[in-house]
């Protein structure tokens, strides 16, 4: 089977950006927070235990790289997953890391199930 060059760059685009996002501890914390429900910046901060300002540049980050979407509800902006498979795929990467590695998750704190 022949793979033309547009369709590789394009699709390693998109597997670079999202290995940016999980460059980041936070970042990747966001997203798995996310898998969740969606959320508004300052209760993630909190359960994250960073600041309002490293929330705030982190999900901007994300919205740039086309993994979360903001909306709107009154007041309050409410951030989530882009697209549901995302959700899935984070999952699927956790048990590949597990597998890999089963101790990077002890089973009191694991996120992985």
């Amino acid at each position: 089977m022949t793979v033309s060059t547009a369709v590789t760059l394009s699709h390693a685009e998109a597997v670079t950006r999202l290995g940016h996002a999980l460059s980041d501890e936070t970042r990747t914390r966001i997203l798995l927070a996310l898998r969740e429900a969606p959320a508004v910046p300052s209760d993630l901060a909190e359960a994250l235990g960073v600041s309002r300002q490293v929330m705030s540049n982190q999900l901007a980050c994300l919205r740039g790289c086309g993994l979360v979407v903001a909306g709107r509800d009154g007041r309050h902006v409410w951030y989530e997953l882009a697209d549901r498979h995302l959700a899935h795929a984070l999952d699927e990467l956790l048990k590949v890391m597990l597998f890999v590695d089963p101790d990077c998750c002890s089973s009191d704190a694991c996120e992985c199930a």
